[in-house]
């Protein structure tokens, strides 16, 4: 399955992904067969950071 590559639109992806469907990042990208630390470098580039205690990009 292909994520979407707007950093924006990837935020709301995830997040809304990890909301609905997955107790964890480690458990979404495991799912989804996607590299944890490619995720979250594109996220950050845009300003954004995992918040596991919230479990979303913050």
């Amino acid at each position: 399955m292909a994520i979407p590559q707007d950093p924006i639109i990837l935020l709301s992806y995830v997040n809304t992904q990890l909301r609905d469907f997955y107790p964890s990042l480690d458990e979404f990208c495991k799912s989804l067969d996607l590299c944890r630390e490619e995720l979250e470098k594109k996220l950050a580039a845009a300003g954004f950071r995992y918040d596991p205690a919230r479990n979303q990009f913050r």
